[in-house]
């Protein structure tokens, strides 16, 4: 007879949304564009990103129209992407879901993952409350060049 699956042992086997291809991809890099939106108006812009467990995160300014908007429409799209020619091109296209993040333990752990990874956190760190994580889960993707 098959054990029956706990809570916490799914918790563990959850199953990645992404290749390996696409899950390499996706840790080798380290900058997408995000796009989000407002009474029909498309914004987008880069930012440095991490990968985990099926997710992206990213840092951003409470003052930025991408946060504005995530407050008002949390749905979310992020590229990653890699250029080389007409034939060698890479990418990872997501629509998700925009959690905001700014405090918790989830904050402090991101935190201390941004600190470690981006050199730009280091030179000018924040805290709890002056400036959140946005969690990117995803509902669909779509890749090529894997």
């Amino acid at each position: 007879m098959k054990p029956k699956m706990t809570k916490k042992n799914r918790k563990n086997k959850q199953k990645s949304i992404f290749s390996k291809s696409e899950e390499k991809f996706l840790l080798e890099n380290e900058v997408c564009r995000v796009s989000t939106s407002h009474n029909d108006v498309p914004h987008i812009a880069p930012v440095a990103y991490i990968y985990q467990k099926n997710f992206l995160f990213f840092a951003t300014d409470y003052e930025t129209r991408k946060y504005k908007n995530i407050k008002v429409n949390n749905r979310i799209a992020a590229a990653i992407d890699v250029y080389n020619s007409s034939i060698e091109n890479k990418a990872v296209i997501v629509q998700g879901i925009a959690d905001i993040i700014e405090k918790g333990k989830e904050f402090r752990d991101l935190y201390k993952t941004f600190y470690k990874k981006f050199e730009w956190v280091r030179e000018d760190p924040w805290n709890e409350g002056e400036a959140p994580f946005i969690k990117i889960k995803t509902l669909d993707k779509i890749s090529w060049g894997l």
